[in-house]
């Protein structure tokens, strides 16, 4: 147990205090209605991270409007107020367990497999993406060919997401995590081969990381300066798992150094692996966060193991630790890891043949 008592540690991100330093990462499940409302298997599934000790909770992606942001089918949304009303009683089930939880906002532009609203998809580009669609998610080929976001749509684009934040402050949200990572639509505009505008928003780095600067700007002004903002920041994708930013170190400063000034609160870092270096030697990404940001860090990427993850927030390159895999094997890791109980090992079965919500979890 050398070094595991850093994990139970308070910490706070923003003014908000949390009573530790575990976090339950975003993992998308599919468990919703087909109008994007919240059920009762989530409100039983957030419940058991919250009452197996998880200090927070940071919800699976999403979406935050009706146009073309959703990316599977059964996906929870926060684009209006019915979808938020039925979100009301996840929070209130995990509050009473003593936990918070974020809301992560999430625009699946050109990844879009499956959507209750529309039947195009749109990107920065008119670049069908790499890879092939997730079959656990209902989906089956390659993606389709986007249509290249106008620049009046990016600017609704923006006001969805800051509109959608407001909601989730209004409905008792503590929170609300952007999602700028793992292949979506504004990962999409950071990434230099899915981004072939030549106005504001492509072309070099400081111009790809715009469009996450601004959403980040307006969701702090639509929820004010005291509740918690965040954004997720990855390099891989769901489609493309092994990307690299082209520009190594010199692409990190760049985009956490604007992050850094656009009124966030955190960074949620995710990689393969939170320890390994970001570019094949040197820093890892999450030491490179913090250098160019100064901000709390949450790191995410083969954490499970309570002897790695607390020997990362000891380096001080990180503050909280999320849990995805590991948090699924065990919904209550930190319980277990204050009575020096053994971990389940991940089963994948979990997520096949779809990534709905299972009775075991529940």
């Amino acid at each position: 147990m050398t070094g595991i008592p850093i994990l139970f540690t308070e910490t706070s991100i923003g003014k908000l205090a949390l009573k530790n330093r575990l976090a339950v990462a975003p993992m998308t499940r599919v468990s919703a209605s087909s109008e994007g409302l919240a059920t009762d298997d989530m409100i039983r599934y957030y419940t058991r991270f919250a009452r197996g000790g998880y200090g927070l909770l940071i919800t699976e992606g999403v979406y935050p409007d009706v146009r073309h942001s959703q990316g599977y089918l059964y996906q929870p949304g926060i684009a209006n107020d019915a979808q938020a009303h039925a979100w009301r009683k996840v929070i209130e089930s995990v509050h009473a367990e003593g936990a918070k939880i974020f809301v992560q906002l999430m625009h699946a532009g050109a990844l879009s497999q499956g959507s209750h609203w529309s039947t195009e998809t749109i990107g920065p580009s008119a670049v069908q993406p790499v890879g092939e669609q997730m079959s656990f998610y209902r989906g089956e080929g390659r993606y389709p060919v986007p249509r290249e976001i106008t620049p009046g749509e990016i600017t609704q684009l923006i006001q969805d997401f800051a509109d959608a934040a407001a909601r989730a402050k209004a409905i008792g949200f503590d929170g609300v995590e952007i999602h700028g990572a793992n292949g979506y639509i504004l990962d999409q505009f950071l990434t230099d081969y899915s981004n072939q505008r030549a106005d504001r928003y492509g072309g070099a780095t400081e111009n790809r990381v715009r469009l996450l600067v601004e959403v980040s700007e307006a969701v702090r002004q639509a929820v004010g300066p005291q509740f918690p903002v965040g954004i997720r920041i990855s390099q891989g994708k769901v489609n493309d798992f092994v990307h690299k930013w082209t520009h190594g170190e010199g692409d990190a400063k760049v985009i956490f150094g604007n992050l850094g000034k656009a009124g966030l609160d955190y960074i949620h870092v995710t990689e393969y692996d939170a320890n390994q270096p970001a570019f094949g030697s040197g820093p890892a990404l999450v030491e490179l966060a913090k250098r160019y940001t100064g901000l709390p860090i949450i790191a995410n990427g083969q954490l499970e193991e309570p002897a790695k993850a607390a020997a990362l927030l000891a380096t001080g390159t990180s503050d909280v630790i999320a849990l995805g895999k590991g948090a699924l094997a065990n919904p209550n890791w930190p319980q277990k890891v204050m009575r020096n109980e053994p971990l389940t090992e991940f089963d994948y079965d979990l997520l096949t043949p779809l990534a709905h919500i299972k009775p075991s979890e529940i």
